[in-house]
């Protein structure tokens, strides 16, 4: 398994998401690897994060695959570092997210390129901001994802390795409220409380959570006032709204205009603010319908399962790509300095994805 070689010299590199020179690091080590297989490179220079990169194939007639990753963690500089493994897990900050994932990837390419002495319609997508919600990177992959029919994100398996189906929508917002200040003991009646019109808007806002839906909405902190004795002349609220469905996610869009828009405390005016940073991956029936090509190719059950997290699967999945995610090995504690893979779980992902890869060569 030379391949947990080449993990160990992606894990000792700290790759934090605003540690540029770390992240192109990552990069410039993939490319070495994939480019021995014939992989042409095309980077996407960034400034101030890490440069995305597209390995690109040959392209022929017939099924257009993106292998989608990313080279970033979550660990600042001397948070959580270094390499070490026993005899059922490796320890590291990015093992199973997702430099775990990546090296399943690139594994697979290689078995497919010794098998077959070329790669075709195959291109890999690692991008360098994942972990801050790709607030730069997903315009690109949206763009990039019209030419791909099927896509395999290499986030980690679960815990029976399953591949994942769905994921849930996810998107944050402001609520900045303005109120008019006045003395609190003089002139309590000339102001208008932006801190109370803020206690109205977060009941309203709760009540929009619909747990039997998978539709939560989190007001996360909420920042107003000036001192004891002054009726708040602002407040603003910051929430995060998840959601599994499309009609769900419109459902809250237009409560937050509405509650934004109304003035429970007279006087108070009120802005929204924000966007959706990554729609919602749905499972559907061309998912289906590849999970039972996959279960026939592999000759094995493929397990699934729907996660509230979200990945870049998300992205392509909304742009109408044939998406599956958790192609990596199966792992736990990840963001954690706890982060571990699974040892046999990365053997049983490379063999799933050569012979998926194959399956499209022939």
């Amino acid at each position: 398994m030379n391949y947990l070689n080449d993990l160990e010299q992606l894990i000792k590199i700290n790759s934090y998401t605003k540690n540029k020179q770390g992240v192109d690091e990552v990069s410039k080590l993939m490319s070495t690897w994939l480019e021995e297989l014939n992989f042409s490179t095309i980077i996407y220079e960034r400034e101030n994060i890490g440069n995305h990169i597209l390995f690109k194939s040959t392209k022929t007639t017939g099924t257009k695959i993106l292998l989608l990753g990313h080279n970033d963690t979550v660990f600042p500089p001397n948070t959580y570092e270094g390499f070490s493994k026993d005899d059922r897990w490796i320890y590291g900050p990015g093992v199973c997210d997702m430099k775990g994932g990546n090296i399943v990837a690139l594994e697979s390419l290689r078995n497919l390129f010794n098998q077959n002495g070329k790669i075709e319609n195959i291109d890999f997508l690692l991008v360098s901001d994942e972990e801050t919600g790709s607030d730069d990177s997903k315009l690109l992959t949206s763009e990039l994802a019209k030419d791909y029919d099927l896509c395999f994100v290499f986030e980690a398996a679960g815990a029976n390795l399953e591949v994942v189906t769905a994921r849930k929508g996810v998107g944050t917002f402001k609520i900045n409220i303005t109120g008019i200040a006045a003395h609190a003991g003089n002139h309590y009646d000339k102001g208008s409380d932006a801190n109370l019109e803020a206690s109205y808007k977060l009941q309203e806002l709760i009540k929009l959570t619909n747990l039997k839906l998978g539709t939560t909405v989190n007001v996360g902190k909420i920042n107003g006032g000036i001192g004891a004795n002054t009726i708040s002349p602002t407040c603003e609220l910051l929430l995060e709204i998840r959601y599994t469905t499309t009609d769900e996610k419109n459902r809250v869009l237009e409560a937050l205009k509405t509650i934004t828009n109304t003035a429970y405390v007279k006087g108070t005016t009120s802005i929204l603010s924000g966007d959706i940073q990554r729609d919602v991956m749905e499972e559907n029936k061309k998912q289906l319908e590849l999970i039972k090509e996959i279960e026939k190719i592999a000759e094995t059950k493929i397990f699934t399962e729907k996660r509230g997290g979200v990945s870049d699967a998300n992205i392509v999945s909304s742009c109408g790509v044939t998406t599956l995610d958790g192609f990596g090995p199966f792992g736990d504690g990840d963001h954690t300095i706890k982060e571990r893979a699974l040892i046999t779980s990365f053997e049983q992902r490379i063999q799933l994805m050569t012979k998926i890869l194959n399956h499209y060569q022939i």
